[in-house]
């Protein structure tokens, strides 16, 4: 069974950048979808990005459109989330998890398994 490791997380202003990575061991990476998620104090989590098996199937929510990319590198075994022009809404704790799917249109579907997340702070 496939474990997933978050890292790259920490505090950075307004406008900065950060690049989380997801690290996948246990089982054959190339087979799962992965998303990113966050949840924000008091708020529900919500799906981010995801990527599909075939790196052509990529998703983004609207508010991070333009500011935010997401690759994987199945030899590494590992999931990027490139994070720029951050804002302080930004600030949350973000996991990635295997998905089912991921639909371009419509974001992750199901999840299975999850990291247990990292810190994400964006102020001045």
């Amino acid at each position: 069974q496939v474990q997933l490791v978050e890292s790259g997380g920490g505090l950075v202003q307004p406008g900065g950048s950060l690049r989380l990575s997801c690290v996948a061991s246990g089982s054959s990476f190339d087979y799962y979808s992965i998303g990113w998620f966050r949840q924000a104090p008091g708020k529900e989590r919500e799906g981010v990005s995801c990527i599909g098996i075939t790196r052509g199937s990529i998703y983004y929510t609207n508010s991070v459109k333009g500011r935010f990319i997401t690759s994987r590198d199945d030899a590494k075994n590992t999931v990027d989330l490139q994070m720029n022009n951050l804002k302080p809404e930004d600030t949350a704790v973000y996991y990635c998890a295997t998905v089912d799917y991921c639909d371009p249109t419509y974001g992750p579907g199901s999840t299975a398994t999850w990291g247990s997340g990292t810190q994400v702070s964006v102020s001045s």
